[in-house]
């Protein structure tokens, strides 16, 4: 089986702060990376220290939001470096993988 050098990146964002639409229309019209997956979370807390959970007693509109897509390791990079400026430091990490084709 052959495989391919990539890179995951991983976004940690929360419902307030996404902007989803324009960072999926980034990544897939603009960037043209080769996958995107966007997962909402049930519960979460960051910087603040302040819990969000999906519980009925005090439901949070802000729940956390995970962003994760792949590519060449150089493309992705450009990616971080356009990101970076319209998310907090510390909320992108990124690895190598190898994708199986």
């Amino acid at each position: 089986m052959k495989s391919k050098a990539m890179h995951m990146v991983r976004i940690f964002l929360s419902e307030e702060t996404a902007h989803l639409e324009k960072l999926l229309t980034l990544l897939h019209d603009v960037e043209k990376v080769k996958g995107v997956t966007v997962f909402r979370g049930i519960g979460g807390y960051g910087d603040s220290g302040d819990i969000h959970t999906t519980n009925i007693v005090g439901l949070s509109l802000n729940l956390p939001i995970v962003v994760e897509f792949f590519d060449a390791a150089e493309k992705v990079k450009d990616i971080i470096d356009h990101l970076s400026v319209n998310v907090k430091p510390g909320h992108i990490v990124s690895w190598p993988i190898e994708v199986h084709c």
